[in-house]
């Protein structure tokens, strides 16, 4: 079983304001998002699947701050970009901010509950920048 570090590359559809459990709600600009998770727990990368249920509607439970924006009829898992054997989320994270450009910026605490870092979720307008921006992530995490 696999486990590592994954990045969700979500589209919303249309501006929402989401309620994120107990982190309260935000209002979300219509647009591209970027998520970044672990999956070390049992289930390993088992959890990207999980994922993809929700925002199909297969799902109901939501466990972590992304499966609210997943679960808004609005929103889509368009891809995901794993890194096998490198716990590296907040650093794919800030990459994905920092190499994403001016226009891509956090939703500000989300996602990094149990860590250091301000946020996991990222938001961009345009799905190029934001895409090229998680591969670049990814990669750099892979290199160290």
């Amino acid at each position: 079983m696999s486990k590592g570090t994954y990045t969700l590359l979500v589209e919303l559809a249309a501006d929402a304001t989401v309620e994120f459990g107990a982190a309260g709600e935000r209002d979300l600009s219509a647009g591209w998002y970027a998520y970044t998770g672990s999956a070390f727990g049992t289930g390993g990368f088992a959890r990207v699947e999980r994922h993809r249920e929700l925002a199909a509607g297969e799902r109901d439970a939501r466990h972590w701050h992304v499966d609210y924006l997943l679960g808004h009829p609005d929103s889509r898992i368009a891809d995901a970009v794993k890194t096998a054997d490198e716990d590296a989320e907040c650093e794919v994270s800030r990459a994905i901010e920092g190499d994403g450009g001016p226009a891509v910026e956090s939703v500000a605490g989300l996602g990094a509950s149990d860590y250091d870092c301000d946020s996991h979720l990222q938001f961009g307008p345009e799905r190029a920048a934001l895409e090229r921006a998680i591969r670049a992530a990814h990669a750099d995490s892979e290199d160290r």
